[in-house]
């Protein structure tokens, strides 16, 4: 069975960026693509897939091992489909949300493509046990991640974000990582986070020159 495609915000001009961006348990791409679409940036793409739920891809369940692989796999071939349409990797910013949050770390780690930089919401990072040796040849190890969280998340615990980021540090550039708390934020977005998030974007995914 194919996956549906991906819900798309469209940059409003020539696209020279995209945004991967993957969502939570349970949900679509459509929330995330309507959420872009109000913080989107002329010459950015955002692309939001449907439908990669992992059962045991949860902070605290067994993890399912070869379902984080497999979807880690498909998320290198959607970039290496907007490379083929003219973007290049290191113009891709890799974000997710909750379980989403989780692969976008993980496929930022363990691909070969040199990205942008991620953007990790409300997440953690899966088969960290895996690590550092899963990220040892990574081309990734200097670029940017924006992580938030809310410190009223009764799904993904606080403790697992800042932990999380610790983790990150130890992998990557620590200076390259920018942990967020939102006070009293559960586990959804916010407006302030949002704009957080903008800001980031057009900091790691500036307009090219010549557009």
């Amino acid at each position: 069975m194919s996956a549906p495609l991906p819900a798309i915000v469209p940059a409003a001009r020539k696209a020279t960026a995209a945004v991967i961006f993957l969502h939570g348990l349970g949900d679509t791409g459509h929330g995330w693509a309507e959420a872009f679409a109000g913080i989107r940036i002329p010459h950015v793409k955002y692309i939001c897939p449907h439908a990669f739920d992992i059962y045991g891809l949860s902070p605290d369940a067994d993890e399912d091992e070869s379902g984080i692989k497999r979807a880690s796999e498909n998320i290198k071939a959607l970039i290496d489909q907007e490379v083929k349409n003219g973007i290049p990797s290191h113009r891709i910013l890799l974000g997710g949300f909750s379980q989403g949050g989780a692969l976008s770390l993980y496929t930022a780690l363990t691909t070969q493509q040199k990205l942008a930089g991620v953007v990790a919401l409300s997440c953690w990072l899966p088969l960290r046990k895996s690590f550092p040796q899963a990220s040892a040849n990574s081309p990734n190890k200097d670029m940017h991640v924006l992580q938030c969280h809310g410190d009223a998340d009764p799904l993904v615990p606080f403790i697992f974000g800042s932990q999380t980021a610790e983790k990150m540090k130890s992998l990557i550039n620590p200076s390259k990582i920018t942990f967020k708390t939102y006070r009293g934020l559960p586990h959804s977005a916010c407006p302030e986070e949002m704009v957080d998030i903008k800001h980031f974007i057009e900091k790691q995914l500036p307009p090219i020159s010549d557009e």
